[in-house]
């Protein structure tokens, strides 16, 4: 089977493997089977289970077995002489999942839980690495007295006189306005 050279060259730009659509020459040059299965028809409608899209255009399932069509000419007759078996068969035919199955969740959310948890913690080990082993001790001129003597330090030069610290200072009795 031979294939068109418009075909080969779609799908390498759909893929971008150059090597790939060289192969598909190679072996259709040489006269190789090269396999069509995989070839997807954009032309047509295609299948999808969607919850907002309840009723698409085409049946779940194109190519049909003798049981199932035989099903589907059972199922123009009466339908009270079906079985319940019968009516899920068919119903499968036309719909992979039913509504029900389709609000169900699939679970991705427990793995992106899972991950960001991971990368949480080991930011945290990270970071608790760093401020052991990376960063000095804490300066002294972080505590609390020191940053009280530097307040009292800057009333006492009258720093930022309008506006500031120094405007809630009363001068005369030494203590915070209220």
């Amino acid at each position: 089977m031979l294939i068109s050279v418009t075909s080969a060259l779609r799908g390498t730009r759909a893929i971008g493997l150059r090597s790939l659509s060289t192969t598909s020459f190679l072996s259709a040059s040489q006269g190789h089977d090269v396999p069509s299965s995989s070839a997807v028809d954009f032309t047509k409608s295609m299948y999808c289970d969607r919850r907002e899209y309840p009723l698409p255009d085409v049946r779940f399932v194109s190519n049909l077995t003798p049981q199932q069509k035989a099903l589907q000419v059972k199922e123009t007759g009466p339908w009270n002489q079906l079985t319940n078996e019968e009516k899920l068969e068919l119903y499968r035919i036309s719909f992979n999942k039913s509504y029900a199955e389709m609000k169900i969740g699939s679970g991705d959310w427990r793995t992106i839980v899972g991950g960001v948890l991971y990368l949480l913690g080991f930011g945290g080990l990270l970071l608790w690495w760093t401020r052991i082993y990376v960063y000095g001790p804490v300066p002294h001129t972080l505590s609390e007295e020191y940053v009280a003597m530097q307040a009292k330090r800057m009333i006492d030069m009258r720093a930022n006189p309008i506006t500031g610290l120094s405007a809630k200072w009363d001068y005369q009795t030494n203590e915070w306005k209220k």
